[in-house]
């Protein structure tokens, strides 16, 4: 980290001396230092004219993002920060405030007015920095978009004053940088992130410390803010361990009915899920590598499901597997990656997708490996019949209200939530089986359908709440995980049909980027019809040029 010099607590005094703008309404303008840089060409912004009390020492003035909250009217040709583009954004969140300041470049950007009170002598830049960090390395630890995350370090940097700010996230990276003036050096800070984990019920802590930070009505001072981020840090997850258990067996016993099975099957599948949890628990315990930990945890449920099949039971073996894949196929991380590369974030999407990429690997050689000690023990798998549905829409819907209730239990979401995201999962579901099942639509683009009502309704209730959309959204896109087509490539495969399997594959692989998609769709078309006060200036979005090819 790089810190300019003198970096003390509070921000030295050449950072208050250069701006580009004049005195702020009812404060005195800071006597000019006679060892200080003398005015250029960079005082006033283009456009400007500089106030006639001000010709000689213009660059000495305090930055406008200084300003009193009230007083008499400025001087002659000082442009008031609610008449420059999107200084006034404060009927809409946050995060469609910050993202329209993200997509613009950093001279562009408006002076902001600080939503929160600071001393005389400016805000303590090393300590801002500081806190917008930590929090972003919650979120982006908590699984939050690249963009999302940059939008609250942004906010957060903003409402305490600091108004040259660029904030930069990667996958373990995040940095931000301020620089204070045109004729002053910047000053970077930088976070890793080492440790990630999910749980929403923080993530979404987390998310109304920034909304209280943005708004003006409510005072947080930094010593405020660094105590309610302790207490984040500090709170226990909301749902001990064997209720975690319990709730992976439901989820995968739920997933084991959606596709076909009945009752034995649901207690096998749930059996092996909860053992293949405890086992990736102890893993974990033992300090190996997420990767072991899934290969570990997709081999009860297998086992299971080839012990069934050595009985020779008339028992739907296959849906046991199947469940066991649902509780296991990484739809969080794809969701979040691919959300990342179609926002312009291709450094942190493609390192999320291949995450994503080793821990389905790890999922099909746990599989495979218990798959080929059923085939020299000659059990007599029915590919078939993994792809062979039976429609029971009751059953099903319960099933998929349950499978996405547990899915939320085991993200740690905060409870008021979960009976949401449980009735958009039930929906989506419920419009899956109307376009693929009764009117015979593909499942790809049916899955794409389904998904999109899955993102738009989870922004909705996200803007509605002011809070991050992941807990309305990742659980109920469960349903639609491709665990059949997962579980017909990896058993074609052990039987030595590799273009079958390959090709049930690439099948599940399309499926997936249907659900990513899909709902990143829908959450883009609510913030399009749903801009308010900054539909206006739409058009200044700069998401579509900075992705094109030239």
């Amino acid at each position: 980290m790089a810190e300019s010099e003198g970096a003390e607590d509070r921000k030295p005094r050449s950072d208050e001396a250069h701006s580009a703008f004049a005195p702020p309404d009812g404060v005195a303008a800071s006597p000019p230092a006679e060892d200080e840089h003398p005015t250029s060409e960079f005082a006033v912004p283009e456009g400007l004219e500089p106030p006639p009390a001000e010709l000689e020492g213009s660059a000495f003035a305090r930055p406008g993002a200084y300003a009193a909250p009230s007083g008499p009217p400025g001087p002659p040709g000082h442009q008031a920060a609610a008449d420059l583009p999107f200084a006034r954004m404060t009927e809409s969140p946050w995060q469609d405030r910050m993202r329209t300041m993200l997509r613009m470049p950093v001279g562009d950007r408006p002076v902001p007015e600080p939503a929160q009170k600071h001393g005389e002598g400016g805000p303590a830049v090393p300590r801002v920095l500081d806190l917008t960090l930590r929090i972003g390395e919650l979120m982006l630890a908590g699984g939050e978009g690249a963009e999302d995350v940059e939008a609250a370090m942004l906010a957060v940097a903003r409402s305490y004053g600091l108004d040259r700010c660029e904030p930069t996230v990667t996958f373990t990276m995040l940095s931000i940088t301020h620089q204070p003036s045109l004729v002053d050096d910047p000053v970077s800070a930088s976070r890793t992130v080492r440790r990630r984990g999910t749980d929403y019920n923080r993530l979404a802590a987390v998310f109304r410390l920034v909304d209280d930070v943005s708004a003006p009505e409510v005072d947080i001072s930094l010593e405020e803010a660094y105590r309610r981020l302790a207490v984040i840090r500090r709170n226990r997850h909301p749902y001990p361990g064997w209720v975690l258990t319990a709730a992976a067996g439901l989820l995968a016993g739920a997933a084991s009915i959606l596709v076909g099975g009945g009752v034995l099957v649901f207690f096998a599948a749930a059996l092996g899920a909860i053992l293949g949890d405890r086992l990736a628990w102890v893993c974990a315990g033992r300090g190996l590598p997420e990767f072991y930990q899934f290969v570990v945890a997709a081999m009860p449920p297998a086992a299971i499901g080839v012990a069934i099949s050595l009985t020779g039971w008339d028992v739907k073996a296959s849906a046991v597997i199947t469940g066991g894949l649902f509780a296991l196929l990484p739809g969080r991380a794809l969701v979040a990656a691919v959300q990342d590369g179609l926002t312009g974030f291709y450094i942190t999407a493609s390192a999320r997708l291949l995450e994503v990429m080793y821990l389905f690997i790890g999922i099909i050689i746990g599989v495979l490996a218990v798959l080929y000690l059923g085939l020299q023990l000659h059990t007599s798998p029915n590919p078939e019949e993994v792809l062979q549905i039976t429609e029971r829409p009751p059953v099903q819907i319960a099933a998929a209200l349950v499978l996405v209730f547990t899915f939320a239990i085991l993200l740690q979401q905060p409870w008021a939530t979960v009976w949401i995201v449980s009735l958009n999962g039930g929906v989506a579901w419920v419009t899956f089986g109307a376009l693929h099942y009764a009117g015979g639509i593909p499942p790809v683009p049916s899955t794409a359908v389904a998904a999109g009502l899955v993102g738009l309704f989870g922004q909705l209730f996200s803007r509605y709440r002011y809070a991050s959309a992941l807990p309305y959204v990742t659980a109920a896109i469960g349903p639609l995980l491709p665990g059949s087509a997962t579980y017909y490539g990896l058993l074609s495969i052990a039987e030595g049909r590799l273009d079958k399997g390959l090709a049930s594959l690439v099948n599940a692989a399309a499926l997936a980027l249907a659900i990513a998609i899909g709902v990143n769709l829908g959450a883009e078309i609510s913030r399009l019809f749903m801009r308010g006060p900054v539909r206006a200036s739409a058009a200044k979005r700069g998401a579509a040029k900075r992705t094109r090819g030239y």
